[in-house]
Protein backbone atom coordinates (compact mmCIF):
# COMPACT_ATOMS: atom_id res chain seq x y z
CA UNK A 1 0.00 0.00 0.00
CA UNK A 2 1.30 3.45 -0.93
CA UNK A 3 2.41 5.65 1.96
CA UNK A 4 1.14 9.16 2.57
CA UNK A 5 3.97 11.69 2.25
CA UNK A 6 4.25 15.41 2.76
CA UNK A 7 5.21 17.79 -0.03
CA UNK A 8 5.66 21.53 -0.48
CA UNK A 9 4.18 23.73 -3.18
CA UNK A 10 7.22 25.49 -4.63
CA UNK A 11 5.46 27.45 -7.36
CA UNK A 12 1.87 28.58 -7.89
CA UNK A 13 0.74 30.30 -11.09
CA UNK A 14 -2.83 31.60 -11.14
CA UNK A 15 -4.16 31.66 -14.73
CA UNK A 16 -7.67 32.83 -13.81
CA UNK A 17 -9.91 32.78 -10.72
CA UNK A 18 -10.68 29.14 -11.51
CA UNK A 19 -7.45 27.76 -13.01
CA UNK A 20 -3.94 27.32 -11.64
CA UNK A 21 -0.65 25.55 -12.28
CA UNK A 22 1.48 24.46 -9.37
CA UNK A 23 4.67 22.56 -8.69
CA UNK A 24 5.05 20.13 -5.82
CA UNK A 25 8.37 19.02 -4.30
CA UNK A 26 8.81 16.16 -1.81
CA UNK A 27 10.04 16.97 1.68
CA UNK A 28 12.83 15.33 3.63
CA UNK A 29 15.18 14.86 0.69
CA UNK A 30 12.92 12.28 -0.90
CA UNK A 31 12.35 11.68 -4.59
CA UNK A 32 9.03 11.12 -6.27
CA UNK A 33 8.40 7.62 -7.63
CA UNK A 34 9.12 7.03 -11.31
CA UNK A 35 6.24 7.51 -13.73
CA UNK A 36 5.33 7.47 -17.41
CA UNK A 37 3.72 10.41 -19.20
CA UNK A 38 -0.06 10.10 -18.92
CA UNK A 39 -0.06 8.71 -15.38
CA UNK A 40 -1.47 10.39 -12.28
CA UNK A 41 -0.79 10.85 -8.59
CA UNK A 42 -3.24 11.11 -5.68
CA UNK A 43 -3.00 14.35 -3.66
CA UNK A 44 -4.58 14.95 -0.26
CA UNK A 45 -5.77 17.89 1.82
CA UNK A 46 -7.17 17.79 5.35
CA UNK A 47 -10.06 19.85 6.76
CA UNK A 48 -11.94 20.03 3.45
CA UNK A 49 -15.65 20.72 3.32
CA UNK A 50 -17.11 17.36 2.37
CA UNK A 51 -19.65 16.58 -0.33
CA UNK A 52 -21.53 13.49 -1.42
CA UNK A 53 -22.28 12.27 -4.92
CA UNK A 54 -25.96 12.02 -5.93
CA UNK A 55 -27.70 11.34 -9.22
CA UNK A 56 -30.15 13.92 -10.54
CA UNK A 57 -33.34 13.22 -12.51
CA UNK A 58 -31.44 13.15 -15.81
CA UNK A 59 -29.11 10.46 -14.51
CA UNK A 60 -26.12 12.78 -14.20
CA UNK A 61 -23.96 12.82 -11.10
CA UNK A 62 -23.65 15.97 -9.03
CA UNK A 63 -22.18 16.77 -5.65
CA UNK A 64 -24.10 18.20 -2.70
CA UNK A 65 -22.93 19.13 0.82
CA UNK A 66 -22.49 16.18 3.19
CA UNK A 67 -24.23 17.41 6.34
CA UNK A 68 -24.03 16.30 9.95
CA UNK A 69 -27.01 15.87 12.26
CA UNK A 70 -27.05 19.61 13.00
CA UNK A 71 -27.17 20.48 9.31
CA UNK A 72 -23.58 21.68 9.14
CA UNK A 73 -21.30 20.65 6.32
CA UNK A 74 -18.88 17.98 7.47
CA UNK A 75 -15.13 18.49 7.25
CA UNK A 76 -12.42 15.92 6.70
CA UNK A 77 -9.59 14.70 4.50
CA UNK A 78 -10.06 14.36 0.74
CA UNK A 79 -7.76 12.52 -1.63
CA UNK A 80 -8.03 13.29 -5.34
CA UNK A 81 -6.02 11.94 -8.28
CA UNK A 82 -4.58 14.39 -10.81
CA UNK A 83 -2.79 13.78 -14.08
CA UNK A 84 0.85 14.79 -13.97
CA UNK A 85 1.68 17.65 -16.36
CA UNK A 86 5.43 17.59 -15.90
CA UNK A 87 7.50 15.21 -18.01
CA UNK A 88 9.51 12.37 -16.46
CA UNK A 89 12.80 13.93 -17.58
CA UNK A 90 11.87 17.19 -15.80
CA UNK A 91 11.11 15.41 -12.53
CA UNK A 92 14.34 13.42 -12.77
CA UNK A 93 16.32 16.60 -13.39
CA UNK A 94 14.53 19.16 -11.21
CA UNK A 95 12.76 17.05 -8.59
CA UNK A 96 9.23 18.46 -8.85
CA UNK A 97 5.88 17.38 -10.23
CA UNK A 98 3.57 19.86 -11.95
CA UNK A 99 -0.23 19.84 -11.89
CA UNK A 100 -2.92 21.85 -13.69
CA UNK A 101 -6.09 22.22 -11.62
CA UNK A 102 -9.52 23.83 -11.83
CA UNK A 103 -11.57 25.08 -8.90
CA UNK A 104 -14.65 22.87 -8.80
CA UNK A 105 -17.81 24.93 -8.43
CA UNK A 106 -21.26 23.53 -7.74
CA UNK A 107 -24.33 24.81 -5.90
CA UNK A 108 -22.08 25.14 -2.86
CA UNK A 109 -18.33 24.87 -2.65
CA UNK A 110 -16.51 21.92 -1.19
CA UNK A 111 -14.22 19.09 -2.14
CA UNK A 112 -10.46 19.14 -2.70
CA UNK A 113 -9.83 22.17 -4.87
CA UNK A 114 -11.65 24.65 -2.64
CA UNK A 115 -9.21 23.83 0.15
CA UNK A 116 -6.29 24.00 -2.28
CA UNK A 117 -7.24 27.40 -3.71
CA UNK A 118 -7.87 28.78 -0.18
CA UNK A 119 -4.31 28.03 0.99
CA UNK A 120 -2.44 31.06 2.32
CA UNK A 121 0.30 31.35 1.39
CA UNK A 122 0.15 28.96 -1.53
CA UNK A 123 3.85 28.91 -2.33
CA UNK A 124 5.50 27.18 0.58
CA UNK A 125 2.25 25.55 1.62
CA UNK A 126 2.07 21.88 2.57
CA UNK A 127 0.29 19.32 0.42
CA UNK A 128 0.24 15.58 1.06
CA UNK A 129 0.54 12.96 -1.66
CA UNK A 130 0.39 9.20 -1.97
CA UNK A 131 3.84 7.83 -2.79
CA UNK A 132 2.67 6.02 -5.90
CA UNK A 133 1.98 6.90 -9.52
CA UNK A 134 -0.61 4.95 -11.48
CA UNK A 135 -2.70 4.83 -14.63
CA UNK A 136 -2.50 3.33 -18.11
CA UNK A 137 -3.41 6.42 -20.15
CA UNK A 138 -0.01 6.32 -21.82
CA UNK A 139 1.16 6.23 -25.40
CA UNK A 140 2.68 2.83 -24.78
CA UNK A 141 -0.67 1.37 -23.68
CA UNK A 142 -3.25 3.39 -25.63
CA UNK A 143 -1.45 4.22 -28.88
CA UNK A 144 0.62 1.11 -29.44
CA UNK A 145 1.31 0.53 -33.16
CA UNK A 146 -0.60 3.72 -34.16
CA UNK A 147 0.98 5.66 -37.01
CA UNK A 148 -0.76 8.88 -35.96
CA UNK A 149 -1.93 9.95 -32.49
CA UNK A 150 -4.66 12.60 -32.38
CA UNK A 151 -4.85 14.25 -28.96
CA UNK A 152 -7.89 16.35 -28.02
CA UNK A 153 -7.59 18.19 -24.71
CA UNK A 154 -10.10 20.55 -23.14
CA UNK A 155 -9.37 22.69 -20.08
CA UNK A 156 -7.15 20.98 -17.53
CA UNK A 157 -7.55 17.74 -19.50
CA UNK A 158 -4.52 18.77 -21.53
CA UNK A 159 -2.21 17.87 -18.61
CA UNK A 160 -1.34 14.28 -19.61
CA UNK A 161 -0.79 15.37 -23.21
CA UNK A 162 1.61 18.12 -22.15
CA UNK A 163 3.64 15.54 -20.26
CA UNK A 164 3.68 13.26 -23.31
CA UNK A 165 4.70 16.01 -25.72
CA UNK A 166 7.45 17.45 -23.55
CA UNK A 167 8.90 13.97 -23.10
CA UNK A 168 8.70 13.20 -26.83
CA UNK A 169 10.43 16.49 -27.62
CA UNK A 170 13.15 15.72 -25.08
CA UNK A 171 13.63 12.20 -26.42
CA UNK A 172 13.85 13.46 -30.00
CA UNK A 173 16.38 16.08 -28.92
CA UNK A 174 18.45 13.31 -27.36
CA UNK A 175 18.48 11.48 -30.68
CA UNK A 176 15.87 8.85 -29.80
CA UNK A 177 13.36 7.85 -32.46
CA UNK A 178 9.76 9.09 -32.18
CA UNK A 179 7.94 6.57 -34.38
CA UNK A 180 4.56 8.29 -34.69
CA UNK A 181 3.04 11.53 -35.87
CA UNK A 182 1.21 13.52 -33.18
CA UNK A 183 -1.47 16.22 -33.49
CA UNK A 184 -2.90 18.15 -30.54
CA UNK A 185 -6.21 20.05 -30.58
CA UNK A 186 -6.34 22.08 -27.36
CA UNK A 187 -8.92 24.67 -26.32
CA UNK A 188 -9.86 26.68 -23.29
CA UNK A 189 -12.10 29.67 -22.82
CA UNK A 190 -9.60 32.54 -23.10
CA UNK A 191 -5.97 32.90 -24.23
CA UNK A 192 -4.71 33.45 -20.67
CA UNK A 193 -6.18 30.06 -19.73
CA UNK A 194 -4.24 28.17 -22.42
CA UNK A 195 -1.74 26.74 -19.97
CA UNK A 196 1.53 25.59 -21.56
CA UNK A 197 0.67 27.38 -24.83
CA UNK A 198 4.14 28.90 -25.24
CA UNK A 199 5.84 25.57 -24.51
CA UNK A 200 3.61 23.68 -26.93
CA UNK A 201 4.11 26.27 -29.66
CA UNK A 202 7.88 26.08 -29.11
CA UNK A 203 7.81 22.27 -29.37
CA UNK A 204 5.88 22.50 -32.64
CA UNK A 205 8.23 25.17 -33.94
CA UNK A 206 11.37 23.19 -33.08
CA UNK A 207 10.24 20.32 -35.34
CA UNK A 208 12.32 17.73 -33.54
CA UNK A 209 9.52 15.26 -34.25
CA UNK A 210 6.38 15.27 -36.42
CA UNK A 211 4.02 17.35 -34.28
CA UNK A 212 1.21 19.77 -35.23
CA UNK A 213 -0.34 22.02 -32.57
CA UNK A 214 -3.89 23.41 -33.01
CA UNK A 215 -4.80 25.77 -30.14
CA UNK A 216 -8.14 27.57 -29.88
CA UNK A 217 -10.26 29.62 -27.48
CA UNK A 218 -14.03 29.37 -27.16
CA UNK A 219 -14.46 32.95 -25.89
CA UNK A 220 -12.21 35.12 -28.07
CA UNK A 221 -12.05 38.84 -27.47
CA UNK A 222 -13.83 41.34 -29.67
CA UNK A 223 -10.52 42.21 -31.36
CA UNK A 224 -10.13 38.67 -32.66
CA UNK A 225 -7.04 38.03 -30.55
CA UNK A 226 -3.83 36.32 -31.62
CA UNK A 227 -4.24 34.91 -35.16
CA UNK A 228 -1.96 32.02 -34.16
CA UNK A 229 -4.75 30.86 -31.82
CA UNK A 230 -7.89 29.51 -33.44
CA UNK A 231 -11.46 30.06 -32.30
CA UNK A 232 -14.17 27.71 -31.12
CA UNK A 233 -14.52 24.72 -28.86
CA UNK A 234 -11.92 22.01 -29.32
CA UNK A 235 -14.45 19.52 -30.66
CA UNK A 236 -15.89 22.01 -33.13
CA UNK A 237 -12.41 22.96 -34.36
CA UNK A 238 -11.75 19.25 -34.85
CA UNK A 239 -15.06 18.89 -36.70
CA UNK A 240 -14.17 21.89 -38.86
CA UNK A 241 -10.82 20.30 -39.72
CA UNK A 242 -12.64 17.16 -40.83
CA UNK A 243 -15.28 19.04 -42.83
CA UNK A 244 -18.07 18.20 -40.36
CA UNK A 245 -20.78 20.54 -39.01
CA UNK A 246 -20.56 21.98 -35.52
CA UNK A 247 -22.03 19.76 -32.83
CA UNK A 248 -24.72 22.41 -32.19
CA UNK A 249 -25.70 22.37 -35.88
CA UNK A 250 -25.88 18.60 -35.84
CA UNK A 251 -27.91 18.58 -32.61
CA UNK A 252 -30.40 21.06 -34.09
CA UNK A 253 -31.02 18.78 -37.05
CA UNK A 254 -31.41 15.82 -34.70
CA UNK A 255 -33.97 17.73 -32.61
CA UNK A 256 -35.99 18.65 -35.68
CA UNK A 257 -35.91 15.09 -36.99
CA UNK A 258 -37.05 13.63 -33.67
CA UNK A 259 -39.81 16.17 -33.10
CA UNK A 260 -38.14 17.52 -29.96
CA UNK A 261 -38.30 21.19 -29.04
CA UNK A 262 -35.48 22.77 -31.08
CA UNK A 263 -35.45 26.04 -29.13
CA UNK A 264 -32.79 25.09 -26.51
CA UNK A 265 -30.49 23.69 -29.17
CA UNK A 266 -31.04 26.71 -31.41
CA UNK A 267 -30.12 28.97 -28.51
CA UNK A 268 -26.91 26.99 -27.95
CA UNK A 269 -26.07 27.30 -31.64
CA UNK A 270 -26.65 31.05 -31.55
CA UNK A 271 -24.01 31.48 -28.84
CA UNK A 272 -21.56 28.97 -30.31
CA UNK A 273 -18.37 30.47 -31.74
CA UNK A 274 -17.87 29.44 -35.39
CA UNK A 275 -14.66 27.40 -35.56
CA UNK A 276 -11.59 28.99 -37.12
CA UNK A 277 -8.20 27.32 -37.48
CA UNK A 278 -5.04 29.09 -36.29
CA UNK A 279 -3.24 31.14 -38.92
CA UNK A 280 -0.52 29.16 -40.62
CA UNK A 281 -2.39 25.85 -40.45
CA UNK A 282 -3.09 24.49 -43.94
CA UNK A 283 -6.71 23.20 -43.81
CA UNK A 284 -6.18 20.61 -46.54
CA UNK A 285 -2.99 19.25 -45.03
CA UNK A 286 -4.56 19.16 -41.57
CA UNK A 287 -7.61 17.29 -42.83
CA UNK A 288 -5.47 14.71 -44.61
CA UNK A 289 -3.33 14.32 -41.50
CA UNK A 290 -6.22 13.97 -39.04
CA UNK A 291 -8.28 11.63 -41.22
CA UNK A 292 -5.35 9.38 -42.09
CA UNK A 293 -5.56 5.63 -41.66
CA UNK A 294 -3.87 4.32 -38.54
CA UNK A 295 -5.05 7.21 -36.37
CA UNK A 296 -5.91 6.65 -32.71
CA UNK A 297 -7.76 9.40 -30.83
CA UNK A 298 -6.91 10.13 -27.19
CA UNK A 299 -9.02 12.65 -25.29
CA UNK A 300 -9.17 14.00 -21.77
CA UNK A 301 -11.21 16.82 -20.26
CA UNK A 302 -14.83 17.90 -20.12
CA UNK A 303 -17.15 14.83 -20.22
CA UNK A 304 -19.47 16.37 -22.82
CA UNK A 305 -16.50 17.22 -25.02
CA UNK A 306 -15.10 13.70 -24.69
CA UNK A 307 -18.49 12.31 -25.66
CA UNK A 308 -18.47 14.41 -28.82
CA UNK A 309 -14.89 13.38 -29.64
CA UNK A 310 -16.05 9.77 -29.36
CA UNK A 311 -18.94 10.56 -31.72
CA UNK A 312 -16.54 12.06 -34.27
CA UNK A 313 -14.13 9.14 -33.93
CA UNK A 314 -16.90 6.62 -34.58
CA UNK A 315 -18.02 8.53 -37.65
CA UNK A 316 -14.48 8.61 -39.01
CA UNK A 317 -13.74 4.98 -38.13
CA UNK A 318 -10.96 5.95 -35.73
CA UNK A 319 -9.94 4.05 -32.65
CA UNK A 320 -10.93 6.02 -29.55
CA UNK A 321 -9.38 6.15 -26.08
CA UNK A 322 -10.22 8.47 -23.19
CA UNK A 323 -9.14 9.28 -19.66
CA UNK A 324 -12.10 9.57 -17.29
CA UNK A 325 -11.95 11.95 -14.35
Amino acid sequence: MAELRRGTITRWRQLSPLLALFRLAPEGGRRFPDYVSGQYMALRRDNCRLTQRVMDESGRARYVPDLDEQGRQKRGAITHAYSIASAPFETSREGHLEFYVVLEIADSLGRFTESLFDMEPREGGALSYMERTAGDFTLERRAQDAAHVLLVGTGTGVAPFVSMLKQLDHDAGEGRDVPRRVTLFYANRRPAELAFHDQLAAIAGARRFDFVYVPAVSRPGSDGGDPAIGRGRATNVLRHALGLPRREEEALEEAKASGADPAPVAAALATSVPPVLPAGIDPGALRARVAAAGTVVLTCGNPAAMEDVARVARRQGMRFEKEDW
